[in-house]
């Protein structure tokens, strides 16, 4: 690969002679200014001048990229199998000759020389060789001229292998598969029954039938809501460790038929109103469907309160008439006595 080095002397720009892939003394790459040593352009050719420069160097970048374009002409001529390829990443150049179009470098592998010490070079694949394997010529990019080994085959099982899954990746999908299989089976399995279910329910609800639903509603409810339930029969924790919700379960195999209708819809209005909005139309739905007169008990449970305040305040107000009398000390018994 070419250096550029940048000096504060007249030419800004100098090439390293020695890394040039052409020869110095080869007047053929380009006739015009003839062979490199014979050149006064060149800093080893006027050491005063370039004291400071330890490597002999050209000074005419313009020169020199002509005598890289001769050499790779010369290159290809001689050796018209060359592989033509670029340095550079990206989609091929567009050219009118398609057997001179220089392929990217992401279309070709670089094979490298192994080092004898390096045993990881063993297992890298740009360090094995291939029956693909070719000479190729830069033709493009900062390594104009250079030669290199290349394979440019797509599907080389050395340099490109097939990427093979996983054993374990196949045994995790076919699990998957079955388990998705399974779950298809049983939601179609569900369905079926359940259709059976609702074709065998009978037009009018038997005991039976309605313990069923109340025992399968009732878990879903807070617990709170189910001492609601139970606080509106009269069931009572005869114990601490009682269980509202075993009690309950005690209760609703007791009870008759009707009794069962009304815990029924009390457990699904509660299981509605989850939040305070949700209460209030909860009530006013279940109202409407059965016909309660809303306002009516709003007007008798307001003259109740209404009841309930006036007669504490004639309580508060009697206090205050007749104040309790303190009860004589022990020292005043004593006195009295």
């Amino acid at each position: 690969m070419c250096r550029y080095y940048c000096t504060q002397a007249a030419t800004p720009l100098l090439l390293i002679l020695k890394d040039a892939p052409f020869s110095k003394t080869d007047p053929n790459v380009n006739p015009n200014a003839g062979a490199c040593v014979e050149c006064p352009k060149r800093t080893g050719g006027n050491a005063l001048l370039f004291a400071d420069i330890a490597e002999d160097a050209c000074t005419d970048p313009a020169c020199y990229q002509s005598k890289l374009d001769g050499f790779v002409a010369l290159t290809i001529t001689a050796k018209p199998k060359l592989v033509q390829i670029s340095s550079a990443y990206g989609p091929a150049k567009a050219t009118t000759d398609s057997a001179s179009a220089a392929l990217p470098r992401n279309k070709y592998i670089e094979i490298k020389p192994q080092d004898p010490n390096a045993k990881k070079h063993r297992d890298w694949p740009e360090y094995q060789t291939c029956k693909s394997m070719t000479e190729a010529i830069v033709t493009e990019g900062t390594e104009k001229g250079e030669i290199r080994k290349i394979c440019a085959d797509p599907e080389c099982p050395v340099h490109r292998p097939k990427k093979q899954r996983p054993t374990g990746d196949v045994r995790i999908k076919a699990e998957q598969d079955k388990q998705r299989r399974e779950e298809a089976l049983a939601n179609a399995v569900g369905l079926r029954v359940l259709s059976a279910i609702v074709a065998a329910v009978p037009v009018r609800l038997t005991k039976r039938d309605l313990v069923f639903i109340v025992e399968r509603l009732l878990p879903q409810l807070e617990e709170r809501r189910i001492e609601v339930l139970a606080r509106n029969r009269g069931i009572k924790k005869a114990q601490a460790s009682d269980s509202i919700g075993k009690l309950m379960g005690a209760y609703i195999h007791k009870a008759e038929e009707g009794e069962l209708g009304r815990l029924l819809v009390e457990t699904v209005i509660l299981h509605s109103a989850r939040t305070q909005s949700e209460t209030g139309k909860a009530l006013k739905d279940a109202a409407q469907h059965y016909k309660v007169d809303t306002d009516a008990i709003t007007q008798k449970v307001k003259a109740e309160f209404a009841a309930k305040e006036k007669a504490q305040a004639v309580k508060k107000t009697a206090a205050k008439a007749h104040p309790k009398q303190a009860k004589p000390t022990t020292a005043k018994k004593a006195k009295a006595a």
